[in-house]
């Protein structure tokens, strides 16, 4: 008996343990857990909105509790079961000016720091780096257009395993769940950051809480807002508007990193999209395309598609397709570039001429479509017009 007790408790030990170790914790920068309040904050238009969040409640709650108060004791001593009885009572000056101007000094009071913090979150004037980000079905672009990394673009998509973890039905418990990118956005700590938001398919929502910062990116318009970090960290956020059926999977990564952090990753992606840059007019042979779409493949159309080419659900396979097969390029490079199904296949049209051409001939040599057929980078260029 006790030998059995010993074995039972140590399989119980296991099993704790096995669940602490699996329990998702807090994630600095981003969402806690069983979280009630606001991320804490890292700039100063953030801690602005959380004092303003607090000043407010505790007026509502002061308001709350006086009438409700006065109400229920006028309810409970007034009542007519013991004996008071209803009676018509004059209403003098003073009640109608003080229930007309106790509110407006109210509203008043309410309403001068909200627009003193409202007026300061508009103001986008003397950054120091400016970065237009376009939120595409599902990810988003950067391009920095003012400022130290002038130049460097690209774009931010979830990173794959934790769309297969998704796709699984049975996620591991991480704390960064769903919040990983390939290619986070990287600032300086301590200089204002200028975002000019836009979107090229429907309207999206930059947000990242720890900022104070929200801002729809609206096709057709262009939004701004700004933020100064005051601490270097990772700091999270997603898309806070409903953009269609892969919403979940838009998150948002900022990286604000040391003054010296941030000139070398510069000088970094400079000399890498130095190396990545292709000439759209060079003819490629069909082996280094292939090569090179099978990278483009699985950076941005695996988690779909799948690595068989075979799909899932209402997504196409592409292994065997009439489409992909084609001995003409030009329904399959359409699509590619604007998209079909009424946007459940987005457009590609930010991948390089180069991009789409490899990506093409990757699916048409790969699985059982082997065909033989290429698409060359002049042909999208092509396609384009």
């Amino acid at each position: 008996m006790p030998q059995a007790l010993s074995r039972w408790s140590l399989v119980a030990g296991a099993w704790v343990a096995s669940v602490a170790h699996a329990r998702v914790n807090d994630l600095p920068g981003g969402p806690a857990v069983n979280q009630l309040n606001f991320a804490p904050p890292v700039t100063k238009i953030a801690e602005q909105q959380h004092w303003l969040h607090w000043f407010m409640m505790v007026i509502c709650a002061v308001i709350f509790v006086l009438v409700f108060g006065v109400m229920f004791y006028s309810i409970l001593k007034h009542r007519k079961s013991v004996g008071h009885k209803s009676q018509e009572l004059p209403e003098p000056i003073w009640v109608e000016l003080g229930w007309t101007i106790v509110p407006l000094l109210i509203v008043i009071g309410m309403a001068l720091p909200a627009t003193k913090v409202l007026v300061a979150q508009k103001d986008t004037t003397n950054a120091d780096i400016t970065i237009k980000t376009t939120g595409m079905q599902w990810k988003w672009g950067y391009d920095y257009i003012k400022g130290e990394g002038e130049g460097i673009s690209f774009v931010a998509t979830l990173d794959n395993a934790h769309r297969e973890m998704s796709n699984s039905g049975k996620p591991e418990p991480i704390d960064n769940y769903l919040l990983k990118v390939d290619n986070p956005m990287v600032v300086p700590v301590g200089k204002k950051i200028r975002m000019i938001t836009t979107a090229n398919d429907v309207i999206h929502s930059w947000m990242v809480p720890a900022f104070g910062v929200k801002q729809d990116a609206i096709p057709g318009f262009v939004r701004d807002t700004w933020f100064r970090a005051e601490k270097t960290g990772d700091y999270y956020g997603q898309c806070a508007e409903l953009c269609g059926k892969e919403h979940a999977y838009m998150p948002i990564h900022v990286k604000v990193v040391t003054t010296q952090e941030y000139a070398a990753w510069v000088d970094g992606q400079m000399k890498a999209m130095a190396a990545a840059a292709d000439d759209p007019s060079k003819v490629w042979v069909l082996d280094d395309l292939v090569k090179r779409g099978a990278s483009v493949y699985a950076a941005n159309c695996v988690a779909c598609h799948q690595a068989n080419g075979k799909g899932a659900g209402p997504i196409k396979a592409l292994d065997g397709s009439a489409i992909v097969t084609d001995a003409s390029h030009a329904r399959v490079t359409d699509i590619l570039l604007n998209g079909a199904a009424a946007g459940a296949m987005p457009s590609w049209k930010q991948l390089s001429d180069t991009e789409i051409a490899a990506v093409i001939t990757y699916t048409k040599n790969n699985w059982s479509n082997q065909t033989g057929q290429l698409v060359q980078p002049a042909d999208v260029v092509a396609a384009r017009k």
